[in-house]
């Protein structure tokens, strides 16, 4: 961190609920600048392979971005176990976490126009289908007796961290790695062979479309990682972005395996601490 750089104060506040679905009640972390506003906000969605994690996975992400002006929500969502899909409804928890933080913008002291999203790995996934598709017929409307079902889902940017963006890809790296357990078929209900249009529905790839090219996207992964392939997501997601004319960006972190999102920032030789700075300049231009 620069010498120079001023720090605000910050508020946290642990344990909001923000919705309840299907009997499940949703709660987040909410790490706020205490300073005149309204300022941005990013929904933090953990990874955890769809099927564990936590949200203290952001408990550094938070201070760090509210001390320098930016909120976080860092929220859990349902996970996916043997005979409980979760797809579409894990995006539809992130879609009502919008919800929540737009409807409650004043009494937050967030700009409900300066919204975005920060998934990693499996968080990842369901961030950015939650930023690019939130507003079609797969996703919408899932939950309309949530308190701000009525409000807009949209948001200004997605950020992500070793995401999967190709679901039908790491499919196939399950099969490989842990045929016992197959994540991305708890998580959908199905196995790639038997509705591959449930697989190109769920991934975020498949909406990097013209539509959709209003979200400005930074993408970052190691080069070290060895569980989500960075080739047949971040970089094949970044192509895609870009032939479909959003604006992205991406740091690839040297040396960085998978899982150093929860690392702490101000660490010597930090990966986060490489990425965070970098995070910071696209947010300042873009959210």
């Amino acid at each position: 961190m620069n010498s120079a750089e001023k720090l605000g104060e910050i508020e946290t506040r642990p344990g909001v609920t923000y919705a309840t679905h299907d009997s499940v009640a949703l709660a987040g972390d909410l790490y706020l600048p205490k300073a005149d506003g309204p300022c941005p906000i990013l929904v933090g969605v953990h990874g955890g392979g769809w099927v564990q994690g936590a949200r203290t996975g952001f408990r550094y992400w938070g201070p760090y971005f509210a001390a320098r002006g930016i909120g976080l929500f860092a929220v859990s969502y349902r996970f996916a176990k043997a005979g409980q899909k979760t797809f579409p409804h894990a995006v539809q928890d992130v879609l009502a976490a919008i919800q929540y933080v737009r409807g409650n913008a004043k009494t937050l002291n967030v700009a409900a126009d300066r919204i975005g999203v920060f998934g990693h790995s499996a968080g990842g996934n369901i961030g950015a289908l939650a930023a690019l598709a939130g507003g079609s017929p797969l996703f919408a409307g899932g939950y309309p007796q949530d308190a701000h079902a009525g409000e807009s889902t949209a948001v200004k940017v997605f950020a992500g961290l070793y995401g999967v963006y190709d679901l039908a890809h790491m499919w196939q790296t399950y099969q490989l790695q842990s045929p016992r357990q197959n994540n991305i078929e708890l998580f959908l209900g199905a196995s790639l062979p038997e509705n591959r249009q449930l697989y190109f529905d769920a991934s975020p790839i498949s909406h990097a479309t013209l539509a959709n090219n209003k979200v400005a996207v930074h993408l970052s992964v190691g080069t070290e990682d060895d569980l989500v392939d960075r080739r047949a997501n971040t970089d094949a997601f970044a192509l895609a972005l870009k032939q479909a004319g959003f604006f992205v960006r991406t740091t690839i972190v040297q040396g960085a395996p998978h899982y150093f999102g929860s690392d702490p920032i101000d660490e010597p030789n930090s990966f986060s601490g490489f990425l965070a700075p970098r995070l910071m300049r696209f947010l300042a231009e873009r959210l």
